[in-house]
């Protein structure tokens, strides 16, 4: 991993410590760019241990985050103009809010790197600032039993750490509502496309093929002009789960993302037979219906993980339930398009 975020080091009382910068490099933002098109996204982590931001004290606070880089970089930014320093835990490159769930950021974690790093010999005061979407992983009580060290936690988002800071470490009811706007909704949107990788490639490759089919053999026309029309259909299907339900998402109707998506890919499903791109009869438009309904519903499932919409168990439920659906409306699906290559 690139460390060009490091300055230097400062002499403590537990030894040597980094000495990071609060401001992003050409490549921090190059690399914020690539992860978030799932490029090197499954090594994109840091060493975990201590650092310093700006010329921290015995005095200054701690702020624990975890060792997924993006999520480091934006403490790090947060924390510019302060004197501070930062417990970073090993989530094994996850952010904090997913490694909270799977219990990479816990209290077996914190505890282990208080007692590693001796922040009783670090700092005076016995206070650290954990992130609020990594509550649900630390046992604050048991922390403060084993350690000696109680917790407080931050705000929702790094960006209002120095508000939070300022205030005495009081979080304001704002600071603590976690919201899924569109911009993070957007933010989301390249790595689900990236997801797709060579399916999007060879499933359509498939159907382009396929379409040339016909009751007399196989025409290479008849691949031109109902392939194309195929590759339109089922690229649409992708889009219409990771771009355009997760954008219109608060203004669908139903809770539950896979019907969400699923209006989602039947109204695309309608422009697109509107406009003679689902065929001429209706077992090849309704077998349509059914392979776009299920493609974006099923893409458009994948969000239940990265929502404040949803909750562990609801989305355990709803995966029972539209999975098998799914399935069957893409096999119903592409078995009567095969048909209808020979009606």
């Amino acid at each position: 991993m690139n460390d060009k975020y490091i300055l230097g080091t400062i002499n403590t009382e537990i030894g040597i410590v980094p000495q990071v910068s609060s401001l992003w490099s050409n490549s921090d933002i190059w690399s914020a760019i690539k992860v978030r098109w799932s490029i090197g996204r499954m090594s994109y982590s840091i060493k975990p241990g201590m650092y310093a931001v700006g010329k921290p004290d015995a005095t200054s606070s701690i702020f624990v985050t975890g060792n997924y880089k993006l999520s480091f970089d934006h403490v790090r930014r947060a924390l510019n103009g302060m004197d501070a320093w930062m417990l970073v835990l090993d989530t094994k490159g996850i952010n904090v809010w997913c490694a909270a769930g799977k219990g990479t950021f816990g209290t077996s974690e914190l505890e282990h790197r208080i007692k590693m790093h001796e922040l009783e010999k670090l700092v005076t005061h016995r206070t650290l600032i954990v992130p609020q979407l990594g509550a649900v992983g630390v046992s604050a009580h048991e922390i403060k039993r084993n350690t000696g060290f109680r917790i407080v936690y931050g705000p929702v988002r790094a960006d209002d750490i120095k508000a939070f800071v300022t205030s005495g470490l009081i979080a304001t009811p704002e600071m603590r509502k976690v919201q899924f706007t569109l911009l993070d909704r957007t933010k989301l949107i390249p790595v689900e496309i990236a997801y797709g990788g060579y399916y999007l490639i060879l499933i359509p490759a498939i159907f382009f093929i396929l379409s040339g089919l016909h009751t007399h053999g196989y025409s290479v026309d008849k691949t031109w002009t109902n392939g194309g029309k195929a590759i339109i259909n089922l690229i649409g299907a992708y889009m219409a789960g990771c771009i355009f339900t997760p954008i219109l998402l608060p203004w669908i109707p139903f809770k539950r993302f896979s019907l969400k998506g699923l209006l989602i890919g039947w109204i695309l499903a309608a422009v697109l037979a509107l406009n003679h791109f689902s065929g001429n009869n209706i077992v090849e438009i309704v077998s349509w219906f059914l392979i776009i309904g299920g493609v974006s519903s099923f893409i458009a499932m994948n969000f239940t993980g990265s929502s404040t919409f949803t909750s562990l168990s609801g989305v355990q439920i709803e995966m029972k339930l539209s999975l098998p659906l799914q399935v069957i409306a893409l096999g119903v699906g592409f078995t009567g398009w095969i048909i209808t290559r020979f009606i």
